[in-house]
């Protein structure tokens, strides 16, 4: 029997399971997913938006892998600096997949970013997603004007998170204090900022016409700031994508341009929100006002004939209360394993771990810790296929080596207190007696304790 181990249940994982169950020609494959988390399927969980319903019920396709009696889910497992290194892992298993994404932001890197009421998206999307480490820190949104930097899908999710109505997220799993806090918000201008064009933004056009379907907000753009685009004149040369988000760019700035906008009836203009796309802005310092940020300082940039921008020496700024940057992510080293600095990844080649240039017996990467933060959840699943065909090709020789005949009983001894699938259930009914109590459709359990006592209940008198 060949074991391995995959560390992270997120989409990138699973897909590795997948295609190592999947794959013909080696007998008696057994797979666990290692999760730091009692609860599976990483950012499809914890990073996608709950009014996403659609991309949410992925959730499904992952779960049929889950179920697979050759794979077992192995929750609660931290593996890293305060847990299982690389090297014990390889004591319990032939092989070790490590899907572990990028876990950290980039940061802007101007004065003023750590006064408070600036924050990452990443902590943002943690917030309203329930995330156990988001327990207990709560956003202030008692300003008038928040201000997102960035213009990729993070970006437009936060912002569309800022403006739309708490009645419109009481369906969706959002849980019970974030609901409130977004319910008593009293921001009502969003302005999310790029430092370079619409033609070059990373947003996806699906995701961006939302802002634009929002009962609770009416979306505006500059249409000076288009003008500085070159490809606004002639987006021919644009791939597909990039076209089609400047149509609705334009549509947008046609409507602001006429003074129009998204209709608001009579008496509501004073509770609607606004939406303001800015481009050609690059953040230079946040300003404060008794500790906290009170507005971003900008440098007007233009097209430096390139593909970039360069700044103009001129200046201005926005007033912000709250600042969400959403410049992207950055991979996280891993205690034991090998990583790249500049990257941001863990050395391969076609997915096995490289240590001095040479391949590592039994290490292998897959998803963002082995190509960087780039792709869609679906580009995961070539990147598994190929990671898994290395290690498969390898599987005669790592199946020699001795390992435990069960780990999972082999992490108990080790002080670990595993969540199998059987505690993971245990918490989905858990979360969806929640929301009956609220009278409401499943809530996330959002803190640790509770995510733990959930498990635990579903597996009492388990030896």
């Amino acid at each position: 029997m060949l074991r391995v181990a995959v560390v992270g249940s997120g989409p990138s994982g699973v897909y590795t399971a997948q295609s190592l169950v999947q794959q013909s020609g080696v007998p008696g494959v057994r797979v666990d997913v290692l999760d730091r988390l009692p609860c599976p399927y990483g950012l499809v969980r914890y990073g996608v938006a709950p009014d996403h319903e659609k991309i949410k019920s992925l959730q499904q396709n992952l779960r049929a892998v889950l179920e697979d009696e050759r794979v077992g889910f192995v929750g609660n497992v931290e593996v890293g600096e305060r847990g299982l290194t690389p090297e014990r892992l390889l004591e319990l298993y032939h092989a070790v997949v490590y899907c572990v994404g990028a876990a950290r932001d980039r940061r802007l890197g101007v004065p003023g970013e750590d006064l408070a009421g600036s924050h990452s998206a990443t902590d943002f999307v943690s917030w309203y997603s329930a995330h156990p480490d988001a327990a207990g820190n709560g956003f202030r949104l008692d300003g008038r004007s928040a201000v997102v930097i960035g213009v990729g899908n993070v970006a437009v999710d936060v912002t569309r998170i800022l403006a739309r109505g708490a009645d419109e997220l009481r369906p969706t799993d959002v849980p019970e204090d974030a609901l409130a806090a977004l319910a008593a918000s009293r921001v009502r201008e969003v302005h999310m900022v790029g430092r370079r064009g619409p033609g070059q933004a990373k947003f996806t056009t699906k995701e961006l016409r939302e802002l634009g379907g929002l009962g609770s907000a009416r979306v505006s753009v500059d249409p000076a700031d288009l003008a500085l685009d070159p490809s606004f004149a002639d987006s021919s040369a644009l791939p597909a994508v990039n076209r089609r988000n400047l149509e609705v760019v334009r549509g947008w700035a046609e409507g602001a341009a006429q003074g129009a906008g998204a209709a608001v009836r009579d008496g509501e203009a004073e509770a609607a929100r606004s939406i303001r796309l800015r481009f050609f802005l690059r953040p230079v310092e946040l300003l404060g006002e008794g500790g906290r940020v009170a507005a971003v300082r900008f440098e007007r940039t233009e097209p430096d004939g390139a593909g970039g921008v360069r700044g103009t020496g001129r200046y201005e700024e926005i007033e912000a209360q709250l600042v969400l940057r959403a410049v992207g992510y950055q991979g996280v080293a891993l205690p034991g394993l090998p990583f790249d600095q500049a990257r941001g990844t863990v050395p391969n080649e076609a997915g096995r771990v490289l240590r001095d240039g040479a391949p590592s017996p039994g290490e292998y990467v897959a998803g963002w810790i082995k190509r960087g933060p780039t792709g869609v959840i679906g580009t995961n699943r070539p990147c598994a296929k190929e990671t898994v065909t290395s290690l498969l090709a390898d599987a005669a020789e790592l199946a020699r080596r001795p390992v435990a005949a069960d780990p999972i009983g082999a992490l108990r001894d080790l002080g670990h207190e595993p969540v199998a699938w059987r505690g993971w259930l245990s918490i989905e009914r858990a979360e969806s007696d929640l929301g009956r109590s609220l009278g409401r459709g499943r809530v996330k359990i959002p803190d640790w304790p509770g995510l733990r006592a959930a498990a635990r209940e579903g597996t009492a008198g388990e030896g």
